[in-house]
């Protein structure tokens, strides 16, 4: 009787571990769907993808993105602003669901994350003042450079391919945010500002600041969406999400609606 008690319970047991696995493939999204709220990290000055409007709102490209997901997951949808700088600490802690405002995709970071096909492309560029004389890379050569801590715009400079760029820098300021730096550039704190090309061509075109952009690139990359790395099938819902929308033409009304054309290029 024992031996065929201990056998049930042995059987019992692997089925509960077989079945227990099943349902952790299901986890991340039927949470999400508990808890009845998506939650977007972001840094809150990042135009266009992300940032807050006159009224104190934030709004944006990626945001609008974001609440059509929410809509259609069944959920609410939230933006979290947060520390740039610790993204991936707030991912982790679970602070927030993902990490999607102009989020760089690069072998370390796919690495430690589960990361989307990427939605839009990005290139890293040099901004300067219009009257500062700075027409290519090189004659940024013993002047000093705004940037923002822990950005991908930090990775371009920091790569090889930049070496003689980085090196002949006078001085590298760190910034919390594009908008604080480009503020700073403004009043002549730093000579020139690395950053989103995405975000200061739009910037530079709603503000109508005196900043020009050097035509050489630092570098080119494509945003995607960032979430835990033991979440992939959450990864995958959104994913599969964003094609439907994408072929139900609703990507590209929004993308219209922010740069005037279709810039997405998810499913191309």
């Amino acid at each position: 009787m024992k031996r065929i008690m201990f056998v049930l319970i042995a059987v019992v047991t692997l089925f509960c571990t077989v079945s227990c696995k099943k349902t952790e493939k299901k986890d991340a999204v039927s949470a999400l769907e508990g808890r009845g709220t998506f939650v977007l990290g972001l840094d809150d000055s990042f135009p266009p993808l992300g940032y807050r409007n006159d009224n104190n709102e934030i709004v944006g490209y990626d945001i609008d993105l974001a609440k059509e997901v929410a809509k259609r997951l069944g959920v609410e949808f939230k933006a979290q602003p947060i520390d740039w700088d610790a993204k991936e600490f707030e991912l982790e802690t679970g602070k927030i669901d993902c990490i999607w405002n102009g989020f760089t995709i690069t072998e370390e970071r796919k690495n430690a994350l589960s990361f989307t096909f990427a939605y839009l492309n990005n290139e890293q560029v040099l901004v300067v003042r219009n009257d500062s004389g700075i027409k290519t890379l090189a004659d940024m050569n013993g002047k000093k450079l705004g940037i923002q801590s822990g950005s991908s715009a930090q990775d371009a400079v920091d790569e090889e391919a930049n070496k003689a760029f980085k090196a002949g820098l006078k001085e590298i300021v760190p910034f919390k945010d594009n908008i604080t730096a480009l503020n700073d550039l403004k009043i002549g704190g730093v000579d020139g500002v690395v950053m989103d090309s995405v975000v200061a061509n739009y910037s530079i075109a709603q503000t109508g600041e005196p900043f020009y952009v050097v035509s050489e690139a630092l570098a080119n990359e494509a945003y995607g969406i960032g979430f835990r790395k033991n979440e992939p099938e959450l990864r995958d819902k959104v994913q599969e999400i964003l094609l439907e929308m994408q072929k139900d033409g609703t990507i590209a009304n929004i993308s219209k609606a922010w740069f005037g054309k279709d810039v997405s290029v998810i499913g191309k």
